[in-house]
C-alpha cells in the first residue's frame, strides 16, 4: 500500500514535467502502510521545491510533511509544515510561512502545491 502511494507521489510530480528540468526521489518503507519518502525538484526557471512525507495510508492525514518552494538564490518564497508550533492558529499544527508570516493552512496535497507553484512560474514569465 504505501508503494501505491509513492508511485501516486512519482505520478503526480511526472504530471507537471514540463515546467522540470530534473527530480530526485528518495523512499523508506517502514511496513506495508507506512514509509518516508523525500524529494526535490529542480525547475527550469532554476528554483526548487523540495519536500518530504511521513505517510501511513491507513489514515488519511501525513504524519509529518514539509512543502519548501526556493528561488534561484535558495530564498524561500513559502513552505507548507505540520511542525507542532503555532498553536494559536486554527489549523494547529498545519501552517504556512510566507515571508516573515506565518499562515493557517489546512493540510496541502502535493498536487495543489505543485499547481500553486505552478502559477508562480507563469507569473515570473508575464
Amino acid at each position: 500500500m504505501i508503494d501505491e502511494y509513492f508511485e501516486l507521489i512519482e505520478r503526480t510530480i511526472l504530471d507537471f514535467k514540463a515546467n522540470i528540468n530534473s527530480y530526485a526521489i528518495f523512499k523508506k518503507t517502514y511496513s506495508e502502510k507506512q514509509g518516508y519518502i523525500k524529494g526535490e525538484i529542480l525547475f527550469k526557471n532554476n528554483y526548487q521545491f523540495h519536500f518530504i512525507e511521513v505517510k501511513n495510508t491507513g489514515v488519511k492525514q501525513k504524519i509529518k510533511y514539509r512543502y519548501q518552494y526556493l528561488d534561484k538564490d535558495n530564498r524561500s518564497i513559502f513552505r507548507y509544515d505540520n511542525a507542532f508550533y503555532h498553536k494559536a492558529l486554527k489549523t494547529f499544527p498545519h501552517h504556512k510561512h510566507v515571508g516573515d508570516s506565518i499562515r493557517e493552512s489546512n493540510e496541502p496535497e502535493l498536487y495543489e502545491i505543485l499547481i500553486e507553484i505552478q502559477k508562480y512560474i507563469k507569473q515570473e514569465r508575464a
